[in-house]
């Protein structure tokens, strides 16, 4: 097999290096396309609930059958890399702990296998410096949930081999997703930037008083942000007339932040260990029973969402 290619999903091995939630969905969007999937994750008393959540999560789709293809290994070492053609990446946000596997991964799949990270914030380049066979090297960033976001950014640095993106796009197609080819190895890839653009401004607008978070959160859920579920940005401003567009730029443009920093209404809440859900405050305020029943209507809404678009959706194709 040519280094450019990948085969099908249901002839690949892939290696999910890392257990968490995000690993975890990862193995699903893999598994749901028959793809034999290895989740390698060091903490061995986790291994029963990643096996199980990943059952529960096929079994939504109708698809529990193909856990069986799922298996779980407490180190690399114990992952049979002859037969491996795909590594995903999912352990912390950490460079050097990227950097260190990423030397790890080099030297124990075959040459022929990908090498990709999930990474939200390095760089491939960055993660793969100074290593050899940086040509095989991706970014693959999913989005949380993975198995619920249908988008995937295949990222490109200089020295990946394009057609090996190309291979890596059309196989998370086959998976179900819609990849997305970012060709330049840039801060944020392409989801990120745009949401950091437009969180930037949502930050300021509290900041400066002109709205409460509760009402920029509604004014992106139920006014444009709605219409994006059937537009994206660039397609809402052909139907909407791009003078219209061209001429508010005029008056909104100077306005928006510049800022190149967290605003104080953000930091001031880090400082004080007011972190969202995780913390019991954020924003908003959490206990137990508020944060059960908002992720469950979180959840349940990116189902109907998805449902919604499903007939936009590549097919899944083992």
């Amino acid at each position: 097999m040519s280094p450019a290619t990948l085969p099908a999903p249901s002839a690949c091995h892939a290696v999910v290096v890392g257990g968490g939630t995000m690993g975890a969905d990862v193995a699903v969007v893999l598994a749901r396309a028959t793809c034999r999937v290895t989740v390698v994750e060091r903490d061995t008393a986790r291994h029963a609930g990643i096996l199980d959540s990943v059952r529960a999560n096929l079994a939504q789709r109708g698809l529990e059958q193909h856990a069986a293809g799922v298996a779980v290994a407490a180190t690399l070492d114990d992952v049979t890399w002859p037969d491996v053609r795909l590594v995903i990446e999912c352990i912390p946000e950490s460079l050097p702990l990227k950097q260190a596997l990423f030397a790890d991964l080099v030297k124990l799949a075959p040459a022929e296998a990908l090498l990709a990270s999930n990474s939200s914030s390095f760089p491939i380049s960055q993660i793969g410096v100074d290593l050899p066979s940086r040509e095989r090297m991706l970014g693959l960033h999913f989005f949380m949930p993975a198995h619920l976001v249908p988008l995937v950014e295949v990222v490109l640095s200089s020295a990946s081999d394009p057609a090996l993106g190309d291979a890596l796009y059309a196989f998370m197609r086959r998976c179900g997703m819609v990849p997305v080819l970012v060709r330049k190895d840039v801060p944020g890839f392409l989801g990120n930037r745009l949401q950091h653009a437009l969180t930037r401004e949502a930050f300021a607008l509290v900041q400066d008083g002109v709205a409460s978070a509760e009402d920029v959160d509604a004014a992106v859920r139920f006014g444009f942000g709605f219409r994006f579920l059937a537009a994206g940005p660039i397609l809402q401003r052909d139907h909407a007339g791009l003078e219209v567009h061209c001429a508010a730029t005029t008056t909104t443009y100077p306005s928006l932040s510049k800022a190149d920093g967290p605003f104080p209404v953000l930091t001031e809440r880090v400082a004080a260990g007011k972190l969202g859900m995780k913390t019991g405050e954020g924003f908003f305020k959490w206990t137990p029973e508020t944060i059960a029943a908002e992720k469950a209507r979180y959840a349940q809404t990116l189902r109907a969402a998805l449902a919604l678009i499903e007939n936009e959706l590549p097919p899944i194709e083992p």
